[in-house]
C-alpha cells in the first residue's frame, strides 16, 4: 500500500509548481482532485508538442488526478466548492496572489472553518513582504533571485538555468511541507498553513553561493561547466567532443595526474587550495593533454580508476543510456501512450507509478457530484 493512501487532496493549481506538488502527493497514494476553470489550466496549451489533446507539459504535471471544472466567478459554484473543501485533508493552490482571498478561500477563512485542513500555497515571491502580491514565472524569479548571475560562461551574458528548477523545486518543497504537516496532524489533530515560493527555492539552491558572498562580499564567478571553488571540476575538449571530469579531492586528482602522464602535478598541487591558486595555468595544461584522445577513450580510462566523469549527453543520449533503462525512470501512465519521467524516489525498491493519465477538463464532474450551476 502506498504511504498516502486514504489522503484526499484538492488542487486549485495551474501551470507547473502547484500541479507538481499535488502530483507528488498523488503518486505517493493520495487521491487528488484538480479544480479547473471551464477553459482549463493554461498549461494544457503550453505546446507544442501536444499529446492526447493537451500539451506534454500538462500531461506530465497532472497524471493520476481527477478534474472538475468550476466557474468560480459564479457565486453558486464558489459556495459549492467552499462547502466541499472540508472533505479533503490537503488544499494545494498556486493561483495568482490575492485571488483566493478575493474568493473567500484564504487560509485564515478555510482553516477557521476546517481546523484539520492543511492549506498549502505556492507563491512567486513569498507569503509576506512588499512583493507578496506580485505575479511571477520561472525566468522572472531566476533573474530576480540572482540565478542568472551565476549561470553561463565567464565573459558572456548571464543565462537562465535550462530546466524549470524553481517551479519543480517549489513543488517538491511544498509537498515536503504537506507531508510534515500531515505527520504533525496525526499526532495533534491540528491542521497547518504551508507556504513555499519560487523565490525561496531559488535562495535555497544558491545557499552555497550566498555563504561565500556573505563571507567575502564578492560575486561568484560564472563557469560554463565548472565550479567556483573546486578544481578539477569541469568540462574539457577531447579529440572528438567534450568530457566532464570531477576529480574533486586530493586522491582523485593524484590519480588523474598520473593517468595524464604528469604525476608531478600531485606534488606541485597537493590540495584544492593549491589547485585553485594555480587554476590559470593548471587547467590549460590539463586541457592540452585531454584534447589528444577521444571522449570514449577517456571515459573508459578514467572510469577504470573510479574518477567521476561523463560525456556531455543530449536528451537522446540520456534516453539511450543503459543506466536510464536500469533505473526504470520512464513510465507510461495507463492509456496515455507516452513515456514520462517518474517520481525520482523508490519505496522498498519500487518506483511509485501514476494510476491514470492526466484528465480532460471536468472529466469527473458527474462522478464527484458537481451540479450544473447554469
Amino acid at each position: 500500500m502506498l504511504p498516502l493512501a486514504g489522503i484526499r487532496v484538492i488542487e486549485l493549481g495551474q501551470n507547473l509548481a502547484g500541479p507538481f506538488a499535488s502530483e507528488i502527493l498523488g503518486t505517493l497514494g493520495a487521491h487528488v482532485v484538480k479544480v479547473e476553470r471551464p477553459e482549463g489550466d493554461d498549461a494544457r496549451g503550453w505546446g507544442p508538442p501536444f499529446h492526447d489533446g493537451a500539451a506534454c507539459t500538462f500531461q506530465t504535471m497532472n497524471r493520476g488526478k481527477q478534474s472538475i471544472a468550476l466557474d468560480l466567478k459564479n457565486p453558486k459554484a464558489l459556495d459549492w466548492l467552499r462547502e466541499h473543501i472540508g472533505e479533503y485533508d490537503v488544499l494545494v493552490q498556486n493561483l495568482r496572489p490575492g485571488v483566493m482571498e478575493k474568493m473567500g478561500l484564504s487560509a485564515e477563512v478555510l482553516r477557521a472553518k476546517y481546523p484539520k485542513l492543511i492549506y498549502c500555497s505556492l507563491w512567486a515571491f513569498g507569503a509576506k513582504g512588499p512583493m507578496k502580491l506580485n505575479p511571477g514565472y520561472e525566468p522572472v524569479i531566476q533573474a530576480f533571485a540572482g540565478m542568472f548571475s551565476v549561470n553561463g560562461a565567464a565573459g558572456e551574458k548571464p543565462s537562465r538555468f535550462g530546466a524549470q528548477v524553481l517551479d519543480l523545486g517549489t513543488g517538491v518543497w511544498a509537498a515536503l511541507g504537506c507531508l510534515a504537516a500531515l505527520y504533525r496532524r496525526a499526532q495533534t489533530g491540528e491542521g497547518a498553513t504551508v507556504d513555499a515560493s519560487l523565490f525561496e527555492t531559488a535562495m535555497g539552491w544558491l545557499t552555497v553561493h550566498f555563504a561565500g558572498f556573505n563571507k567575502t562580499g564578492v560575486q561568484a564567478e560564472r563557469h560554463r561547466t565548472g565550479n567556483p571553488r573546486v578544481v578539477v571540476f569541469q568540462a574539457f575538449d577531447t579529440l572528438d567532443g567534450e568530457i566532464v571530469i570531477a576529480a574533486a579531492n586530493d586522491r582523485l586528482f593524484a590519480k588523474l595526474a598520473k593517468e595524464l602522464g604528469h604525476p608531478e602535478w600531485a606534488q606541485q598541487y597537493p590540495t584544492n587550495a593549491d589547485r585553485y591558486a594555480a587554476k590559470p595555468t593548471l587547467i590549460p595544461a590539463l586541457a592540452e593533454v585531454i584534447a589528444t584522445c577521444p571522449t570514449a577513450e577517456w571515459v573508459q580510462r578514467l572510469e577504470a580508476l573510479d574518477i567521476p566523469c561523463s560525456p556531455i549527453n543530449d536528451l537522446r543520449g540520456v534516453a539511450a543510456e543503459p543506466q536510464t533503462e536500469a533505473m526504470g525512470i520512464f513510465q507510461e501512465p495507463p492509456g496515455l501512450g507516452l513515456k514520462l519521467v517518474g517520481l525520482p524516489i523508490s519505496l522498498d525498491g519500487a518506483r511509485p507509478t501514476a494510476r491514470s493519465k492526466a484528465p480532460t477538463i471536468g472529466q469527473h464532474n458527474a462522478e464527484l457530484g458537481v451540479p450544473s450551476f447554469d
